[in-house]
């Protein structure tokens, strides 16, 4: 291969993860016009366009799907080897690459990471929040993070929290000028704070009991695919949410938000750390993995 090969395959594994030619010089710590100008480079030895490239975004064609899906892991495989080499002092060295959910860092994930650069100072950690779910091999990450029923079956899986409760929340105050819902039924004639979900449609409500069962369309009054905004809302008294508990655990204590219907709230599955069983793990994951061990779960 050229000479600058590997450095353009870096480039080209910073796009994707980045969506950007911007995103990934500043990942890269290069000029977008240098990144432009190696994977056109790229793209010109190959003879196949990798991207379709508008005034607005980045996309993989479907030669650059194919070509990224081999090329990640065995680039991966090549950094893990270097990080190897560096890390036999016994001290984890290099860089580790998260993929996690939005919302996730302003809950716990920053104070881990944070707590994890401190005690091994060698290591450099990015993380990307997105929605959707990714092949995370192919685009050169260490670990995902998601709920475990999105978890792929061959990756090994560390538990970040116990079961997780979506709660039908909303403030005293709404509940006192709308009345209380006494049955799923009674919540569609309430003003919903609905969260919009990654394909476009809106998040239907899953209640659960005794074996019967309702996904209820609640009309929202605002809906918005930033989690936060939408406790804002419910908090602000404009509508009912249908929210995690683990996120208003202490509006709750505090009387702030009160919790309804509460015999409908199944708990499910929390959040895990998840990351490929059948490939060496690099000893900055691995080191991460035992922190989290050694902290625990968080209650859902």
């Amino acid at each position: 291969m050229h000479r600058s090969g590997l450095t353009e395959l870096e480039v080209v594994m910073a796009v994707v993860r980045r969506g950007s030619f911007r995103g990934a010089a500043q990942e890269l710590g290069m000029s977008a016009t240098a990144v432009s100008n190696a994977i056109a480079g790229l793209e010109s030895r190959l003879d196949t366009r990798l991207f379709n490239r508008t005034t607005r975004s980045v996309a993989l064609t479907d030669a650059g799907q194919r070509y990224v899906a081999r090329v990640g892991p065995a680039l991966q495989e090549i950094r893990l080897a270097s990080e190897e080499i560096h890390s036999d002092t016994g001290e984890p060295a290099g860089t580790l690459r998260l993929n996690v959910p939005n919302h996730i860092g302003t809950l716990f994930l920053d104070q881990l990471l944070i707590d994890f650069m401190i005690r091994y100072p060698k290591m450099r950690v990015e993380t990307v929040s997105e929605a959707r779910m990714i092949d995370i091999v192919a685009e050169g990450y260490d670990a995902g993070i998601r709920l475990e029923e999105s978890v792929p079956q061959d990756m090994i899986a560390v538990p970040l929290t116990g079961e997780i409760r979506q709660l039908v929340t909303a403030t005293p105050d709404y509940f006192a000028r709308h009345g209380t819902p006494q049955t799923p039924d009674d919540l569609l004639s309430h003003q919903g704070i609905g969260m919009r979900m990654a394909h476009g449609g809106i998040y239907r409500w899953e209640l659960a009991r005794r074996g019967e069962t309702y996904a209820l369309a609640v009309p929202p009054r605002f809906a918005t695919s930033d989690l936060f905004a939408s406790i804002r809302a419910v908090k602000a008294g404009l509508g009912v949410g249908f929210l995690p508990e683990l996120y208003i655990r202490e509006e709750l204590e505090r009387g702030e938000l009160v919790s309804v219907l509460n015999d409908w709230a199944q708990p499910f599955a929390g959040l895990r750390l998840y990351y490929p069983g059948h490939r060496h793990v690099p000893p900055g994951l691995r080191a991460l993995v035992a922190m989290i061990r050694e902290r625990g779960i968080i209650p859902g």
